[in-house]
């Protein structure tokens, strides 16, 4: 069996953990000598990565979570990607596109690229993508929720469907003038197109292998096309603990690839990561927990960086009368004591999040000012008294003295920990308050959340495009990644018109903005936020360039090697 020697392995470290624990933030650095070469020798071009999370998805249209978007991003491209200074470059787009005098149309001639089966990638694998993601038959979550506003005629092909009336797909401004060349409209100049243009969203598809796997597309790696730098292998589904990425030789700029091999697997337990790192198990770790980022602090090998990406609690109105009631959510937003808890629980270098957009995201064009600056950073704060208040109002208007709730999570080591700190502040702070926590795997949690079968959970949402809007959409009523029934009038309002009217405004469009985000929180209390997230992993000294990303897939290895 393909897992077996990992876990074997993994089984002897975990019989020294204890050691390794306390010696791990050491400069001895146990298994580096291994990966010496002599003065003759060549590095294997070959690393070896963890997750906590197996991947649900790789259907592109379809999947909806990081670990997808991220493989997505390595064994396939779009128009764009991001390189390693964050900044936007060719992909299947070859130089810059024309675009009319008034934004809204954008021509793109593509490059002579090839998919893994040899035939050539074109502008209709684009369109049949991208219809396919806006087609209410398919369930996208992502295509809408990317399309509509931006892409004409999205809009109208969601809007006929909920009314259950005709749509034709072809109404979509996306057209193929010729094999090589794509035309795009725009229902409004978007400044952040191109950006929105590396997202897995709108990579291209080909309708001949999607049509022949049918519902099979997308399950393992080989019911998949790639045009990327590599190609998925040895992934067997959803529930599949290990994968890989191969390079793919196929590729159009093959030659900046210099990796041969990533190897995935796996593992849950932060301190188990990090043994498994420094017997030279594995060279990159998963994220670390609070109880192991203290050992590496000082240590070269311990890579950190501040992500716009917001953890906040989801409160689900479609079932609980609680949750509905606008006192019960206030309570339980102002009863966490953040502090403490990106203190005492996560530790390493979080931030409390009083806020929906992320701190040091994005400036606006006009002013140069940070988005916070408008709002502040203390929207909807810990505050017991208010919370006390809030909950004792709740109940009055609830007719009960007591509200119990089902919490769900993911079942990895920090989700854990978050849970238990969690049910004890709103349990100890909120008398009558009762938490059933629920720790579920990552694919069922997604699965779960997609039905709405949750009362609270913990929740994460990082940028797919670097502008607010990526954030302030998610809450518009009916909106593909609401999933709690939060509804209000004035916050569509606010975010239709700084989509329309607001578009080329800058100043009034953040204006916009920053008052829905402020009615979602400190009017309507719809969700919690917790935390800004620091993100740290251990990276073996002899992997260069290893790259990460502030917006949509977190990794890139195109442009990694090993010295």
């Amino acid at each position: 069996m393909k897992k077996s020697k990992f876990f074997l392995l993994l089984s002897l470290m975990l019989v020294l953990s204890t050691f390794l624990a306390a010696c791990g933030g050491g400069g001895d650095n146990a298994g580096k000598d291994d990966n010496k070469k002599g003065a003759d020798e060549t590095a294997a071009q070959e690393i070896k990565m963890l997750e906590a999370q197996a991947i649900p998805n790789m259907d592109s249209v379809k999947s909806t979570d990081t670990i997808s978007f991220t493989t997505l991003n390595n064994v396939n491209e779009g128009l764009y990607r991001l390189d390693g200074n964050q900044e936007v470059v060719e992909g299947m787009a070859e130089g810059e596109p024309e675009i009319s005098e008034d934004g809204t149309v954008y021509t793109f001639k593509l490059r002579d690229a090839k998919w893994s089966n040899g035939e050539p990638v074109t502008a209709h694998d684009f369109v049949y993508a991208w219809q396919r993601a806006i087609d209410p038959e398919t369930a996208s979550e992502y295509g809408p929720y990317m399309m509509d506003g931006k892409i004409k005629g999205a809009a109208e092909i969601t809007a006929a469907a909920a009314e259950k009336k005709e749509y034709d797909l072809n109404t979509l401004g996306v057209k193929a003038i010729d094999d090589k060349t794509l035309e795009v409209t725009l229902e409004r100049p978007v400044p952040f197109f191109k950006s929105l243009m590396t997202f897995p969203t709108f990579y291209p598809q080909n309708q001949k292998f999607v049509e022949e796997q049918g519902e099979n597309y997308g399950v393992n790696s080989d019911s998949i096309l790639y045009n990327g730098p590599f190609v998925l292998a040895d992934w067997d589904g959803s529930t599949d603990s290990e994968w890989s990425y191969v390079k793919n030789a196929d590729y159009w700029d093959a030659d900046t690839v210099k990796l041969e091999k990533v190897t995935w697997n796996v593992l849950k337990e932060s301190q188990s990561a990090a043994n498994a790192f420094e017997t030279g198990e594995v060279d990159i770790t998963s994220k670390l927990s609070s109880d192991v980022v203290p050992q590496y602090e000082g240590d070269p090998r311990l890579v950190k960086w501040l992500e716009p990406t917001i953890f906040w609690l989801k409160m689900n109105q479609k079932e609980s009368d609680a949750l509905k009631n606008v006192n019960i959510r206030k309570a339980i937003a102002q009863a966490i004591n953040k502090e403490d808890f990106v203190n005492s629980v996560l530790n390493n270098g979080s931030i409390v999040a009083n806020y929906a957009v992320p701190n040091e995201f994005v400036k606006n064009d006009e002013t140069g000012e940070d988005f916070r600056a408008i709002n502040g950073n203390e929207l909807l704060p810990y505050n017991l008294d208010e919370a006390k208040k809030a909950w004792e109002a709740g109940l009055a208007e609830l007719g009960t003295d007591s509200v119990e709730l089902r919490y769900l999570t993911d079942d990895t080591e920090t989700a854990k920990k978050s849970a238990e700190y969690v049910k004890n502040q709103l349990e100890t702070n909120l008398p009558g308050m009762k938490i059933n926590v629920e720790s579920v795997p990552f694919s069922v949690r997604i699965d779960r959340q997609n039905k709405q079968d949750y009362d609270l959970q913990m929740h994460g949402w990082g940028p797919d495009y670097l502008d607010p809007m990526t954030f302030s959409d998610l809450w518009l009523t009916g909106g593909g990644n609401n999933k709690m029934d939060y509804s209000n009038k004035k916050y569509d309002q606010l975010i239709e018109e700084a989509q329309t009217t607001l578009a080329q405004k800058p100043v009034e469009r953040y204006e916009a903005l920053a008052e829905a985000e402020r009615i979602l929180l400190e009017e309507d209390a719809a969700i919690a936020p917790l935390y800004q997230r620091s993100s740290n992993l251990l990276v073996n000294e002899k992997v260069e360039n290893f790259t990460y990303h502030l917006v949509g897939p977190e990794y890139s290895f195109k442009w990694t090697s090993v010295k």
